[in-house]
């Protein structure tokens, strides 16, 4: 049995992304015969054929690119967990782009983030706060927060911080003024607050007949800001639906009267970054201590 049996997998790795068994031997500087036995030994092992060969050429078949796949995450993930690690005692230094949205990334985020980077005086955040979608491959972005569900993307990488109630409130004045809706049917006789299209949601998400459904409210006022629609909503100016954490604060202290229970849904919050073998440790660090805040219900 060879000693190291990762050792075999390694030289896989480079074989197929060297494309030829001489390749990989020249830039791994062992002989071609070696090579050769370490893919054969690899292949016995597992039960399949990792490469179709022929005298010019040596590509990988169906199974090869499968088990190549695997190795490769399974290498990201080793290397993750040695970056963390040894970040426990590193000085570390440089700057980290954050993009969040408005009101969560002011009220929730940032105190947070101001104690993550309080031991490392040298790590610099560069914050953006917008309720806009970003491209982080086109963006300088390190790290996003956003509400909603995350596309399927291989090129980005998605952690759930947190479940948090979409609530439907408005102020006392508003409700006394205009009355409080007792159904979903009262809310197009209603003046609502609502998002822009680059901005948070123009349509409220609610339970209808035991379906989670999207309605399109009255769009009396519209605001490219979160924090805007609450301030907004605290005015009196109409009914508006966010996430809790954003107006939970307003409806403990009696400046705004939660409405329509009964229709209530969740929305999730994520942390995603671009997918890459080699994540910078202050990166690293940023992200391992929102996914531990987010386990400790900081977020929520």
């Amino acid at each position: 049995m060879n000693a190291d049996p990762f050792a075999d997998v390694s030289l896989f790795i480079a074989t197929a992304r060297a494309g030829s068994f001489t390749k990989a031997s020249e830039k791994l500087g062992v002989t071609k015969s070696a090579v050769g036995k370490a893919i054969a030994r690899l292949e016995k092992n597992l039960g399949f054929q990792l490469f179709n060969r022929t005298t010019r050429v040596t590509r990988l078949t169906a199974d090869g690119e499968a088990y190549l796949s695997v190795c490769v995450s399974a290498l990201d993930e080793i290397s993750a967990a040695r970056i963390a690690l040894s970040t426990n005692n590193r000085i570390l230094s440089g700057r980290v782009h954050l993009d969040m949205p408005v009101a969560f990334g002011r009220r929730i985020l940032l105190p947070r983030l101001i104690e993550i980077i309080r031991p490392h005086p040298d790590l610099n955040l560069a914050l953006t706060f917008s309720d806009a979608t970003s491209d982080l491959l086109r963006d300088d972005v390190d790290i996003a927060i956003r509400f909603g569900e995350v596309k399927n993307s291989s090129h980005l990488v998605a952690r759930h911080l947190a479940t948090q109630q979409r609530v439907i409130c408005a102020a006392p004045r508003y409700l006394k003024l205009y009355g409080a809706p007792k159904t979903l049917e009262d809310i197009p006789s209603h003046r609502c607050i609502v998002g822009s299209v680059k901005g948070p949601p123009m349509r409220w998400n609610v339970m209808k007949n035991n379906v989670q459904v999207n309605i399109t409210p009255p769009q009396t006022y519209q605001f490219s800001d979160g924090e805007a629609m609450v301030d907004a909503a605290i005015a009196g100016l109409g009914l508006v639906q966010l996430p809790d954490s954003l107006v939970r604060p307003s409806i403990n202290d009696g400046q705004l009267s939660e409405v329509l229970f009964d229709v209530a849904t969740t929305v999730e919050v994520h942390a995603i970054w671009k997918h890459q073998a080699q994540m910078s440790p202050r990166v690293r660090y940023v992200i391992d201590k929102l996914i531990s805040d987010a386990a400790n219900g900081k977020f929520i």
